[in-house]
C-alpha cells in the first residue's frame, strides 16, 4: 500500500481544485449570472386598467374587486388603504409604486398614487418575448 501512495502524483490535483477555486472565483463577479440572486417581490401589482375601474362612490367591496386586497391598513386610518408595490431583481435597481385609496362613509372618495404599468408581468414577458422575435426577424430579412 505504501508504494501506491509513493508513485502517485498529488499535483495534477492540487492543480485541478486550483484551477477550478479560480474559476469560481472569477465568475462570481455578477456578470455571468453566479452566485444566483433571486429577486424579491412584495405587495401589489396593480395595472392602469385596475386603477381606470376606479369611481367616486364605490363601495369597499367593488375596490377590492377592482384593485385586490389592500396590503397596508391600519387600525388609526381605517379610511385609508395603501397598495404598496416593490420589487428588488436579482442584479439592477429596485422598483418601488405605491397607490393609495380614501373613504369617507364607506364609499370611494378619491386616489392617488405613482403611475401604474400598463401590463402584468406575464404579459410584460410575452411583449418582450414578441419584439425579441420580431427583432430577430427584421435582422433575418436585411
Amino acid at each position: 500500500m505504501n508504494h501506491f501512495f509513493a508513485r502517485v502524483s498529488f499535483r495534477p490535483l492540487a492543480a485541478g481544485l486550483l484551477i477550478g477555486c479560480l474559476a469560481l472565483t472569477g465568475c462570481s463577479s455578477g456578470k455571468w449570472g453566479f452566485p444566483y440572486r433571486a429577486g424579491v417581490q412584495q405587495g401589489n401589482w396593480i395595472t392602469k386598467e385596475q386603477v381606470d375601474l376606479l369611481r367616486t362612490g364605490m363601495t369597499r367591496a367593488q375596490v377590492r374587486f377592482a384593485l385586490g386586497s389592500s396590503t397596508l391598513t391600519s387600525a388609526l386610518h381605517a379610511d385609508r388603504w395603501e397598495y404598496p408595490y416593490y420589487y428588488q431583481p436579482g442584479y439592477g435597481e429596485a422598483q418601488h409604486r405605491i397607490f393609495t385609496v380614501w373613504f369617507e362613509n364607506d364609499v370611494l372618495v378619491r386616489w392617488a398614487g405613482d403611475p401604474q404599468p400598463e401590463l402584468e408581468p406575464f404579459q410584460q414577458a410575452k411583449e418582450d418575448e414578441k419584439l425579441e422575435k420580431a427583432a430577430e426577424e427584421a435582422a433575418e430579412n436585411q
